[in-house]
């Protein structure tokens, strides 16, 4: 199961890497036939904000299973082993709650827009809509795990504390780890 989960993970930073280079190709070689041959690509602006709208939500759910977001930690790091698990248990069943909403609301705007054409490409807007159904359904499913495995006591303390205050923070501790022969809590072996 491990390996399939890596694998998914590998296949979505495989996804942002692609979404990336086409938005590069698109943009440069629309500015580059603009100005040099008085021309374009039609589709360039359109399927570069979608492929953006993609990396957004793909990277958002890289980040979460790797615990790279930034946040305040202080607070929480000065709580004994009790009241760091109260306030991740808060802030997960918050988060599970919100995300759940932007599933809601991003599977009902899929549905809605499946019919609709993109002005440019042709392509159904179900497409633009669908980045949030599947940054949803991933986002619960790392929530709900990460909440589990909390509630039945599997998180060391610094597990607790999910978020950096700061990447220099973050990067100090993965080249720390690094160095020790370790992987860095909440990173996948």
């Amino acid at each position: 199961m491990s390996r399939l989960i890596d694998g998914y993970f590998f296949a979505l930073k495989i996804l942002i890497a692609a979404f990336l280079a086409a938005m590069v190709v698109l943009v440069f070689g629309n500015v580059v036939l603009r100005y040099g041959f008085n021309s374009g690509i039609t589709v360039s602006e359109e399927l570069s904000r979608l492929f953006f709208v993609w990396l957004t939500f793909l990277g958002a759910i890289v980040a979460l299973r790797q615990h790279g977001h930034l946040g305040m930690d202080s607070l929480v790091a000065a709580l004994p082993r009790a009241g760091k698990t109260a306030c991740f248990a808060v802030s997960h069943a918050i988060m599970i709650y919100v995300t759940w909403l932007l599933l809601q609301g991003s599977w009902d705007q899929t549905l809605i827009n499946l019919d609709v054409a993109a002005p440019a490409t042709g392509l159904s807007m179900g497409f633009f809509y669908g980045s949030g159904v599947v940054f949803g359904v991933s986002a619960l499913a790392i929530l709900a795990v990460n909440l589990a495995r909390a509630l039945a006591g599997r998180l060391s303390d610094g597990e607790l504390i999910m978020v950096k205050d700061s990447e220099e923070q973050a990067e100090l501790e993965g080249v720390q780890h690094a160095a020790a022969g370790r992987t860095p809590p909440g990173k996948a072996a």
